[in-house]
């Protein structure tokens, strides 16, 4: 059966919620309290991890459609841990922001690959042949 079960796609809706609105309620109000006082890239960030919150609605709407959110998210949680959060975290310097950091990406490294219905990913992302590069020759437009 190639068909993703109601549960996994429940389970995918609870996780784009569990973003919305652990987003909304950390970013949001202080995008939209003072963004002149933000410095530069924590103002990107606040914007970008905001977006996040706005996109993970339509995962609620299209769960499988909006997988490659979850695999962002999966990702710079990553990336964030093994290229900051460590070297803080052997150097003793893990806290304050830091250390809520760490344990919210710690936790998305947890959750995250639970929702993903990796059997899923893999028979459409991987095995599925991707989009073609060129025009066809038999295209008419």
């Amino acid at each position: 059966m190639n068909e993703v079960s109601l549960f996994r796609l429940h389970v995918l809706r609870a996780t784009y919620l569990l973003m919305i609105v652990g987003l909304g309620a950390t970013i949001w109000p202080l995008l939209l309290d003072a963004p002149e006082a933000a410095e530069h890239f924590r103002g990107v960030t606040w914007c970008l991890l905001g977006t996040v919150a706005l996109l993970a609605l339509l995962g609620l709407r299209y769960p499988l459609k909006m997988l490659p959110l979850l695999f962002f998210e999966l990702a710079w949680k990553l990336t964030w841990l093994v290229t900051i959060g460590l070297q803080l975290k052997s150097s003793g310097q893990l806290e304050g922001a830091f250390r809520e950091t760490w344990f919210a990406n710690v936790l998305g490294l947890v959750i995250f690959p639970l929702a993903i219905p990796w059997g899923y990913v893999i028979r459409e992302y991987l095995r599925e042949p991707g989009d073609r590069w060129t025009r066809s020759k038999t295209a008419t437009g």
